[in-house]
This record gives C-alpha cells, sequence and structure tokens, in this order.
C-alpha cells in the first residue's frame, strides 16, 4: 500500500494515504467546529508556497461546507510582499490573490485577501540605501521586524482592537525544522485546545496550526489529489518547486522563532543572512526562460560581502565613534565599530539597482515587463534622508535616477523640488575644501542647518543644533578615533579607581581639545592684533 512517508521526518506520524484521506476528514470537522464556535475573526497566513497553500485549502474546503447562513464571520487572507521577494514567485502571490477575491465572491465565501506592506520608512531599500544600514547579518538582522513582523502582527492588533480577539491560522509544521518542533512544543502545554495555542507576541490571539505534525510529501499528496477551490493551479505550484533545490517557502513571520526568509524555499532576494539564494539560482539554472532575474543575482552577490568595513562610516549613525574589542587570531585590538555605508556607497547602490531594474523591463517576459524593485516613494523617502538628514545637498537622487532611466523623476512629495542649496551650491564646497572629506562634510551640516532653520518660525534649538555638527564632524577619522579611545581609557580607570591614570587621560583630553581648537582657529592679522593676552606674561 502506498504511504506518505517521508525518511526525513522521523517523527511524524506515518501515514497511509487512506489514513489521511480519514485525517483530513476529521480535520475538516474539527475547523467547522471551531469556526461555528464563537464570533472571534480568524486571520490566514498566506505566502503562496506549499504548506500555507494546504492550509488555505483545508481552512476554504471545510467551511465551504457549512451552510451558507453560517458563513458570516470574516476570515481574512494576508500576505506580507516585503518589496524585496523573488520577483516570479511575487507575482504569482498577488495572481492568487485576484483569484481568491474572485472566487470568494461567486462562492459565497467569507474570504478578505489583504497584501501587506511594511511602511515606506520600514523598507529594506530606505534602511539600506537610504539611512545607510549595511547588508543585514546574524548580529544585526535589522530587516526582519520592519519587512515581515511588523506589517503582520500590525494588522492583527487592529483586528483584535475592533473585535476584542483574533485566531490566527497558520501553516507551521513541527517538521520544519528543529526549531519549529521546539518552540510549537513549548506552547503545547499553554493551549486551549487541540491545535490551538497563545500566541507568545499578540495578546488576545491565539495560534492554528491545523497541518502542524504533516510530513512533507502528505503536503504535497493533499495538493496534488484535492483541488484548489479558488481556482489556481497547484501544479503550476508544484513546477515552481521542482524548479528550485530547497524544501521550505517564506511563511508568514508573526514571531522571531520563525525561520529566516533566506533559509527557506522562497524568500527575500537581497537575503544575505545565509550563503546564496538556492531557489532562485535553481530558476534561472533550471529554466532559460527566467535568465531575465540574473541582474538580482549578481546584485545580491556583491552585496552579500562579510567585510565591508571599506564601505562604512567609522562613525555609528549618530555620529559617534563607539569602540569594541575584536579578536583576531588570537590578538585583541579595540577597533570603531563600523557605521552606515558611505555616501560614495549609498549612491553606488542606488545607481546598481536602478540598473538591475532597467535591464530586467527589458529582458522580462510581457507580463513581467512592469517588475519594479524599487518603488517611487522609495525613491522619495531615501532623497527626504539624504537631504534632512544627511544633510547632502547635492540632490543626487533625481540626477543618478534620470542617468539610468533616461526619464525624469518626479517626486510625489509636496515641495520637494524646493531648496535654496542645490548641486552648484555643493561643487562650489568641494572645491573650497580641497578634498578633505571631513572639511566639507561639516560645511555642508552647517549650511543645510542654517537652511532647515531659516524655514522654520522660530529658530529655537538652532544652536545645539550647530554645535552638535561640531561634535560629529570637526576632527579626522583619525582625531575622532583617538579621543575615543582617550575617553575609554578614561572610563576604564574610573571604574578601577586609578586615580594617576584619570589626571593623566583627562589632561590628555583637554590638552587634545584645546590644541585642536588653537589648529583649526584661521592665522589672519586680526588674529594676532586682537588675541587674548596671558596673564601670566
Amino acid at each position: 500500500m502506498t504511504t506518505t512517508q517521508q525518511p526525513e521526518n522521523k517523527n511524524q506520524p506515518n501515514r497511509t494515504v487512506p489514513e489521511l484521506v480519514e485525517y483530513i476528514q476529521a480535520l475538516t470537522t474539527e475547523i467547522q467546529e471551531l469556526y461555528c464556535l464563537d464570533e472571534i475573526p480568524w486571520v490566514v497566513g498566506y505566502s503562496g508556497g506549499k504548506d500555507s497553500t494546504a492550509t488555505l485549502q483545508l481552512i476554504w474546503s471545510a467551511i465551504s461546507g457549512l451552510p451558507a447562513e453560517k458563513r458570516t464571520k470574516p476570515i481574512h487572507v494576508i500576505t506580507t510582499d516585503t518589496g524585496v521577494e523573488n520577483p516570479y514567485v511575487s507575482a504569482w502571490v498577488r495572481s492568487s490573490h485576484k483569484h481568491i477575491e474572485l472566487a470568494a465572491k461567486q462562492q459565497q465565501m467569507p474570504m478578505q485577501p489583504h497584501v501587506l506592506e511594511p511602511e515606506i520608512a520600514d523598507t529594506y531599500w530606505v534602511g539600506l540605501i537610504g539611512k545607510g544600514y549595511p547588508a543585514p547579518r546574524q548580529k544585526f538582522r535589522w530587516c526582519t521586524g520592519r519587512l515581515k513582523i511588523n506589517p503582520s502582527n500590525r494588522f492583527i492588533r487592529d483586528v483584535v482592537r475592533s473585535s476584542g480577539e483574533a485566531i490566527v491560522i497558520l501553516g507551521i509544521r513541527k517538521a520544519e525544522s528543529p526549531r519549529r518542533a521546539a518552540t510549537m512544543k513549548k506552547y503545547e502545554e499553554r493551549r486551549v485546545r487541540e491545535r490551538l495555542s497563545p500566541n507568545a507576541s499578540l495578546p488576545n490571539s491565539l495560534v492554528y496550526s491545523p497541518i502542524e505534525d504533516w510530513r512533507t510529501d502528505e503536503v504535497w499528496v493533499y495538493l496534488m489529489q484535492w483541488e484548489n477551490p479558488w481556482g489556481h493551479s497547484n501544479k503550476d505550484l508544484f513546477t515552481m518547486y521542482r524548479e528550485s533545490t530547497a524544501d521550505n517557502e517564506c511563511p508568514l513571520v508573526v514571531d522571531t522563532s520563525t525561520p529566516s526568509c533566506g533559509s527557506s524555499r522562497f524568500g527575500c532576494w537581497v537575503c544575505t543572512l545565509v550563503e546564496r539564494d538556492k531557489s532562485l539560482n535553481a530558476m534561472i539554472q533550471n529554466n532559460d526562460e527566467k535568465e531575465w532575474l540574473q541582474p538580482i543575482v549578481d546584485f545580491r552577490r556583491e552585496l552579500d560581502i562579510v567585510n565591508d568595513r571599506e564601505k562604512r562610516d567609522f562613525r555609528r549613525l549618530r555620529g559617534e565613534v563607539q569602540l569594541f574589542e575584536r579578536n583576531i587570531e588570537g590578538e585583541t585590538s579595540v577597533e570603531p565599530i563600523p557605521g552606515p555605508y558611505t555616501k560614495y556607497w549609498r549612491e553606488y547602490w542606488l545607481r546598481k539597482l536602478l540598473t538591475a531594474q532597467k535591464e530586467m523591463r527589458e529582458n522580462a517576459p510581457e507580463n513581467m515587463r512592469d517588475i519594479t524593485l524599487i518603488s517611487q516613494a522609495e525613491l522619495s523617502e531615501i532623497r527626504r534622508i539624504w537631504l534632512e538628514e544627511k544633510h547632502e545637498f547635492d540632490d543626487s537622487v533625481p540626477r543618478i535616477y534620470e542617468e539610468v532611466t533616461g526619464e525624469v523623476f518626479k517626486d510625489p512629495r509636496p515641495g520637494a523640488d524646493q531648496s535654496i542649496l542645490g548641486s552648484d551650491e555643493w561643487g562650489v564646497l568641494e572645491e573650497i575644501c580641497e578634498g578633505d572629506g571631513m572639511h566639507l562634510e561639516l560645511m555642508a551640516r552647517l549650511l543645510d542647518t542654517e537652511r532647515q532653520f531659516k524655514k522654520k518660525t522660530r529658530r529655537v534649538g538652532i544652536y545645539e543644533s550647530l554645535e552638535k555638527c561640531f561634535d560629529t564632524s570637526s576632527r579626522s577619522p583619525e582625531k575622532a578615533i583617538a579621543n575615543a579611545h582617550l575617553k575609554r581609557d578614561l572610563r576604564q580607570a574610573a571604574l578601577e579607581g586609578d586615580v594617576a591614570t584619570i589626571r593623566e587621560k583627562f589632561k590628555q583630553l583637554s590638552l587634545g581639545d584645546t590644541a585642536e581648537k588653537q589648529e583649526s582657529k584661521p592665522q589672519t592679522w586680526a588674529n594676532f592684533k586682537y588675541a587674548q593676552k596671558n596673564p601670566d606674561e
């Protein structure tokens, strides 16, 4: 007799196909009873992959078996589009949403599809290109919360706020990974009923996991043998998986225990948390018609450099120098923590991304010619950050956009093109500063700070803002790092109660600041004539 056994899932029940059919019938009854039990709305996490498709199909089939008058409770089907999903998979999921919406109306089903997106300020490109965040690493995984967790949790909170409670239905399975199995086992002890667990991160919500003990091949048997109720092709889904090599889709992420998209079947194409995107590479290798995806593979390969210190500022995002102990081959050194990408590299990544988008639009199939790697709204936010937060008033976003695309950049932000300072003034400053990057930065910050305060009715805080410009940009990298070392040694001496070292370091710190101020003072006739005399002379 045919069984649905899969060797790698040793702890899962070894059901035969007839037993699986019987089990699905029992699940259908369980789903119907749970749906009719109360008025708590449901939220189904749907990524378009095999597990979430099987879960939604189970829910749909069960609810369709109820009389129409009982299908009154809303079932929200949510998908989070990070903006950096595999373009082919993203198009597949959006097409599926259209089928769901149409089929729900035709079949009088309470399904309400929603495509969720991160806030513009939280998108990947605004973080990496706009603010200069380095490509995510295991120790700085800044992307997951902003792109995945926040949009879905925000939607669920809204449902809870309007209804008091919510049941979140996820296609999570214990066979996904040992970590997933351990997390699910932990919450089993607090279950209110079978397969209904408390939500670790969202109050007043429960997580229902109908396929939690399914094996991978059972998922495929169900998808291949049961018809998709909203009219999307499960066979096409199988083909998409077959063209790839890994064995998990990118699930709906609602907590940090969810596996990273990078280690999943179909994840973010920019993910640098893994060695490479196996599914995307396999798609290109196994299907000549998908060679148009190659530019994003090349972009991701160049972005994924472990040692990118030379591309990043010696200061943190707020302008301060922070030190850390680094151990290399048994030798410990105290070095500055590298900060955001420099202006040159942020502009480089923008130009590279727009070039990839242009090439893909030229070579993609007809139905994918409108592919967008970075939206106009993101470009507008990046432009705002560069102008207002980083004081880079040369306004390079429109210039780069026009150089790459041949089109004029139309900023949707009101008043975005009205500025007193521009590329001409920036060019004059570059000539005056004669290649001194820190001098250029200081002058640009001072001028732009004055410009920003000029637009305000009250100039309260201008002196503090100008002083901050000097605090972050008046020293050379070498002097700023040396100053940070002095302060670190001073704090360490204070902790140890070393008075002699405190006096020595404090004297060095004071003398260093004094000498720096004297060196920066222009030697003019006025300085000599009106110089303050030393009273001891």
